[in-house]
């Protein structure tokens, strides 16, 4: 009878997962002195350790970064701008992915004279960089009347998240049989009862791989923001790059951690809330049929 071995006790695997609990200690340390400082008090910060627990634990920096910091000329904190960039971020999401949904649909399961080129096109989208279109996006906004609107924001990132959307989901159809379609449509299925019915309860994966992708561009985007906004219909990172860069007497920088720990929240929240089907997603249309 053999003995049993204990893989776990291997000097190979204790180097290994060593290695990987100091790089995860080396990245979260960051992500440690943002919180713990966002707890300090600017008296603490100046004359306490960078890496040392509050002295006294206060939620003043946090409040402020909320609802009373500057940003700007104005000092009315970026809880409006956060509310801004909500009001932009769920309807391109939404708007974007159920575009690519169909585009990836029809793409792969109704194929017509051209697709392929057509794809082809569709794709060099998602390598045309930011700056490239920010000139004709300006003066498109602007014979449409959507300037330093956050409507106009929203038309920007469907525009440039469409791409990327299609290829998520033309590649997870194409891995879906087509005998499924081909027999819904001998049973007198149209082209939406197809989708609706078939493809698109099949479709959980790689619809939150597509919401994660685009809420985290969009929330996380400064430039668009910056460029095609101004005022109150601003993101809350150009919000954030105000209230950082903005000098007011003693610098607070317990305010600046507490907010950038606010802009970061709803994307860490996404991750959490529907991280596990991202990886799922991303890998289902590699294996044909």
């Amino acid at each position: 009878m053999t003995e049993r071995s204990h893989s776990g006790l291997r000097p190979s695997r204790i180097a290994i997962h060593a290695v990987l609990i100091l790089a995860a200690l080396v990245y979260l340390i960051p992500l440690f002195i943002m919180l713990i400082t966002s707890f300090k008090t600017p008296m603490d910060i100046r004359t306490g350790n960078l890496m040392a627990l509050p002295s006294e634990w206060t939620t003043l920096g946090w409040s402020k970064a909320w609802s009373e910091a500057c940003t700007g000329v104005q000092c009315d904190g970026i809880r409006g701008y956060f509310w801004n960039s909500f009001k932009m971020t769920v309807p391109a999401v939404l708007i974007s992915t159920l575009l690519g949904a169909f585009n990836g649909y029809v793409l792969s399961k109704w194929k017509f004279r051209g697709s392929d080129l057509f794809f082809g096109m569709l794709l060099f989208g998602c390598f045309v960089p930011f700056q490239v279109v920010l000139l004709p996006m300006a003066a498109t906004l602007g014979k449409l009347g959507l300037a330093n609107t956050t409507s106009g924001l929203v038309l920007v990132h469907v525009v440039y998240g469409v791409a990327f959307t299609t290829l998520f989901f033309r590649n997870y159809y194409v891995a879906i049989p087509d005998a499924l379609v081909k027999a819904a449509r001998l049973d007198g299925a149209g082209f939406f009862t197809i989708f609706f019915r078939i493809l698109l309860p099949m479709s959980t994966p790689i619809f939150m791989v597509s919401l994660i992708w685009q809420f985290t561009q969009i929330w996380n985007d400064f430039l668009f923001g910056v460029v095609f906004a101004s005022g109150d219909s601003q993101p809350i990172t150009v919000a954030l790059n105000n209230l950082v860069n903005t000098s007011t007497g003693v610098k607070e920088y317990n305010v600046d951690m507490a907010a950038a720990m606010i802009a970061a929240l709803p994307t860490l929240v996404v991750y959490i809330v529907a991280g596990k089907y991202f990886i799922r997603g991303l890998t289902a249309g590699s294996i044909k049929g």
